[in-house]
């Protein structure tokens, strides 16, 4: 390399490589995850909740280490999202977390790659990077429905842990969307 710096793996031409078929998987679960919610195995939900993070976190670190693809960038975080969003709206249905809470954060998420497929469509080359907000969002977000699922699923309460959590997704949530839309629409 120019720079001095080695190359990294080369990345996978296959699309069944490892970090693919983990982050795959993945996806999967989310139909479950509803599922097991729904039908009250909360217990189950946390449990798959964790496997899932593990599972991000496999994935990644495949990737890193013996090369990752175009789809595997693109399916992590679909599945990411998949699960978190999925997740929101089926507490709120469970009323195991406000409706108004899953609205936003499902609003949130439909803003920013709404604004991101019309710019391209009107043909304005647009590349979102995670900012600072965002990534403690999601964080704040993750934190939220492990502790709904573990307090439902084992009935063990800390109390005004999950308002404290729901005021930080909810102040969160609305600073990252208004952030996302500050910096697009300044063209940053």
């Amino acid at each position: 390399m120019p720079d001095g710096t080695p190359p990294g793996p080369a990345p996978s031409a296959s699309l069944a490589n490892l970090a693919n078929i983990v982050t795959f998987g993945r996806l999967c679960a989310v139909p479950l995850a509803v599922w097991l919610v729904l039908d009250h195995r909360i217990a189950g939900a946390f449990w798959l909740f964790i496997a899932a993070g593990l599972s991000d976190a496999l994935d990644g670190w495949l990737a890193r280490r013996f090369g990752g693809n175009a789809i595997g960038a693109l399916m992590d975080p679909v599945a990411d999202k998949a699960l978190l969003v999925t997740m929101y709206v089926t507490l709120a249905a469970a009323g195991i977390l406000p409706d108004w809470l899953a609205i936003l954060v499902v609003f949130r998420d439909i803003l920013i790659v709404g604004g991101i497929v019309a710019l391209r469509v009107l043909g304005h080359g647009v590349t979102i990077k995670p900012l600072y907000i965002s990534k403690t969002n999601t964080a704040v977000q993750i934190a939220l429905v492990a502790v709904c699922l573990f307090q439902g699923g084992f009935g063990v309460q800390v109390p005004g842990l999950t308002d404290f959590l729901t005021a930080g997704v909810t102040v969160t949530t609305l600073a990252s969307g208004a952030a996302y839309v500050w910096k697009t629409a300044r063209g940053a």
